[in-house]
């Protein structure tokens, strides 16, 4: 793990993706939950190692590359980062994923969960991408469950989830204002492009404009909003919960037996 310390009070984001540079697109979430003094964990699946950008060199020496950009990363947005060890191209929906997920969850404690959700369109629908998405999502009604994640104690408080906005998505949009993070949604993208020729500026002002018009704003984020209200808000967190709220609790009850 690197970063700062967890935070004394606030509220927790979790970001989990599935490769190093995928959180160029969650910059402003990252940013304007930092800006509020609350605490981000961006989480890797995978160390992205099967790039062709690096031409044909050991996947190890890649893996330490991106390793190395990640933190750049981490420090420029002042974030936890953490990696999980998939194999990029390899990530798969299984229990046994979604409980190694579960177990990150019961330890970080979310108040929110930003990741990959549904996707149609080219990059987007990457199986890796579509693959953390089903794993953390799963991972995150898993980890509130004492079997699941022993000995570490269940996380079961309300983690509202956000995923990436897909093309045609039926769901509610949560949008961000991008401008007051510009500098850093550029500054990611140059850690990564520099090395992997990827993103490239164009494109990514391109599509901070285009989702801005939908909102009125000059440059904005945008995300799937699954269990809360959508709009265009300062920060996904806090978040209004959407329909009839949280999954009620299972009342407290004392055995004829006990004490």
């Amino acid at each position: 793990m690197t970063g700062p310390p967890p935070a004394a009070s606030g509220r927790t984001l979790l970001v989990a993706l599935a490769h190093p540079d995928d959180e160029v697109g969650t910059v402003a979430a990252i940013a304007s939950q930092i800006a509020r003094g609350d605490r981000v964990v961006l989480v890797w699946l995978t160390r992205g190692e099967a790039t062709d950008a690096y031409g044909r060199i050991d996947p190890g020496e890649v893996a330490a590359r991106r390793d190395a950009m990640a933190a750049r990363v981490g420090r420029l947005l002042g974030v936890e980062t953490r990696f999980l060890d998939f194999t990029d191209t390899g990530v798969i929906a299984t229990r046994d994923a979604s409980l190694s997920m579960a177990r990150l969850i019961a330890e970080i404690k979310p108040d929110g969960v930003l990741t990959w959700g549904d996707a149609w369109v080219r990059g987007m629908r990457h199986p890796d991408h579509q693959a953390t998405g089903r794993i953390v999502r799963d991972a995150i009604t898993l980890a509130r469950i004492r079997s699941c994640v022993e000995p570490l104690e269940p996380h079961r408080e309300p983690a509202p989830i956000w995923t990436y906005r897909g093309l045609h998505s039926p769901l509610p949009a949560a949008a961000i204002d991008a401008e007051p993070y510009l500098d850093l949604i550029f500054g990611v993208a140059d850690i990564y492009h520099q090395e992997l020729q990827f993103p490239d500026r164009g494109w990514l002002e391109e599509r901070l404009r285009r989702i801005g018009e939908r909102w009125g704003c000059r440059w904005a984020e945008e995300f799937d909003a699954w269990e809360t209200e959508g709009g265009l808000v300062q920060s996904l967190l806090p978040a209004d919960p959407a329909g009839l709220g949280p999954h009620p609790e299972r009342a407290a009850t004392e055995s004829p037996n006990s004490d």
